[in-house]
């Protein structure tokens, strides 16, 4: 019978409720099956992860593989709080709010580029999980020194995990950037010819961040501009 996401997520818990003695042994556990959904994830995309390819892969029939995860829903979460759970937390040493701040982000934007298939993870079960609040109580803590409230922690925090997701988004493999990249000076060249004199202003930027970046797009300008902004904004709430 399978277990309420609660309880499975909250699996290794000493109240968690435990299967009857009665019966053989389950040959898997929960967190086998939920390592290789992450491990498939990682190689192949979330669309990857199926019932029928993960039960094969573990020797499961599908009906089994139900009664560790739950269903196909809570199994996303079940993966998402399980990546969470062993992201690094390495201690907040840092004096400077704003060196803390700028850690976070990178480590989110490390997490989400190791494991791109979160970004398609939005159920908000996941604040449920054992990992997710972890990793939380952990990057709340980032924000001692600045003096926060609860509820502007809180803000604080989203924010900056929420630039993090959309640069991880941005930054998403392109298969055409690198021949973007190589033909650049002939495509800006042609791209001039057929606007002429319309749209001044968007030919003038552009030129100047293509000739910038040799590209239309450089994800780590962008990154490092808008940490920067993501910082600044942060600081009249500090109480400094």
């Amino acid at each position: 019978m399978a277990r309420d996401l609660i309880d499975l997520l909250w699996r290794d818990h000493p109240s968690a409720p435990r299967g009857g003695a009665r019966g053989p042994r389950a040959r898997v556990s929960t967190s086998r099956v939920v390592d290789a959904a992450v491990a498939l994830a990682d190689a192949e995309g979330l669309a990857a992860v199926t019932a029928r390819r993960l039960a094969g892969d573990l020797g499961l029939s599908t009906m089994s593989l139900y009664t560790h995860v739950g269903s196909r829903d809570d199994l996303p979460v079940l993966m998402a709080d399980a990546v969470h759970a062993a992201a690094p937390r390495p201690p907040h040493t840092e004096a400077d709010w704003r060196a803390r701040v700028r850690r976070v982000a990178e480590a989110n934007l490390a997490l989400h580029t190791d494991h791109p298939w979160l970004l398609e993870v939005a159920d908000q079960r996941t604040a449920l999980g054992p990992g997710t609040i972890a990793k939380y109580d952990h990057e709340l803590h980032a924000l001692d020194p600045m003096g926060l409230s609860d509820v502007e922690r809180d803000a604080a925090l989203t924010f900056v995990l929420d630039f993090a997701r959309a640069a991880a988004r941005a930054r998403r493999p392109d298969p055409h950037a690198a021949r973007m990249a190589e033909s650049w000076p002939e495509t800006g060249r042609r791209l001039a010819a057929y606007l002429g004199a319309d749209h001044p202003l968007a030919q003038r930027v552009g030129a100047a961040a293509g000739a910038a970046n040799n590209a239309a797009y450089n994800p780590e300008a962008a990154w490092r501009f808008g940490l920067d902004r993501v910082v600044a904004a942060l600081e009249p709430l500090a109480a400094e």
